[in-house]
């Protein structure tokens, strides 16, 4: 993976990859950007797009559905992608996606996505809403923590996953407090980025899977979903991986009881309960069922039934 810390470098990375005709991917918002294009996709997320005849590459730019989509469209066509995140979600370094309706409803997903460059630049991430701002740094906190138990753990995966985790804990209150402190948000987004590799290096765990059948199914926002999924995640797992979250903990300064440290943190962003998305109470049985399916679950340290991911939703409702 190519990876520099600037949206001028853009065209020097595209040129050292031997692109030339990128197709856009990014919502309206992203679309008056000074970037290469061959053509522009502006249906984020998308469960339909259509890569235009000449192009060379993906140019994602966005969050995790705008590279998401990106990836999607890789997987079918073989094409590199090339992600400029404007937020924390960590998508960027993975070749798994999942694919949305534009009614952000989860449709489906796979991997083999050719995952090529990366170009960073806190300057678009300055202002990004408080919500989405937390919720995708909590995303990528999970991230951190679960390459630290998941069965395809790595030593390499515990460096970043460690670093990352201690750069997302102690950056983001200042980034709440401070939400155009360059630096701050600058800490934030490196600590995103050893959050990606790690999720690249391991795999996800119980925490995601949660975050994906509750924003799966009603349209949620993933990062927000991994905000209020990571505490009782950790809870499961300190019986089963204690040393993993032992380590977790004391990399985010709450080495006693990191779970709670995780809530405060998602307090930033206003998440406390399920019942505030709406979700029906009577929904939980079949969430769990579902859950215990996905493949974050059975890739952690001890897949949690179904009964006992209803009671971690009841935890959190």
């Amino acid at each position: 993976m190519i990876v520099r810390w600037s949206l001028a470098e853009l065209p020097a990375l595209l040129a050292e990859l031997g692109l030339e005709r990128p197709l856009l991917v990014a919502s309206e918002r992203w679309g008056s950007l000074d970037v290469p294009r061959v053509a522009w996709w502006s249906e984020v997320p998308s469960n339909r797009i259509e890569v235009s005849p000449g192009a060379d590459s993906l140019l994602a730019v966005g969050g995790g559905s705008a590279i998401d989509t990106a990836k999607a469209a890789s997987a079918a066509t073989g094409l590199p992608v090339v992600s400029v995140p404007t937020t924390y979600s960590g998508a960027e370094w993975s070749p798994m996606f999942g694919v949305r309706t534009p009614e952000r409803r989860m449709v489906g997903g796979g991997g083999g996505a050719n995952v090529a460059g990366i170009a960073y630049d806190v300057a678009l991430t300055l202002d990004l809403p408080l919500d989405v701002t937390v919720g995708t740094a909590m995303n990528a906190l999970a991230h951190c923590a679960e390459a630290l138990y998941v069965r395809g753990r790595n030593d390499a995966g515990d460096v970043r996953a460690l670093a990352g985790a201690e750069l997302i804990a102690a950056s983001l209150p200042q980034v709440v407090a401070e939400p155009h402190d360059a630096g701050a948000r600058t800490d934030l987004l490196r600590g995103a980025c050893f959050a990606g590799e790690a999720l690249a290096l391991a795999g996800l765990g119980l925490a995601h899977a949660m975050a994906q059948a509750l924003g799966g199914t009603y349209g949620l926002p993933h990062g927000a979903m991994n905000a209020l999924s990571l505490p009782p995640a950790l809870r499961f797992n300190a019986d089963v991986a204690p040393d993993a979250v032992r380590r977790f903990g004391a990399a985010i300064g709450a080495e006693g009881d990191p779970a709670a440290k995780v809530e405060e943190l998602a307090r930033l962003g206003g998440f406390r309960g399920l019942r505030d998305f709406g979700i029906p109470e009577e929904d939980l049985v079949a969430l769990a069922a579902s859950t215990a399916q996905r493949a974050g679950n059975q890739m952690n340290p001890r897949p949690a039934t179904p009964a006992e991911i209803e009671g971690l939703l009841r935890s959190i409702y």
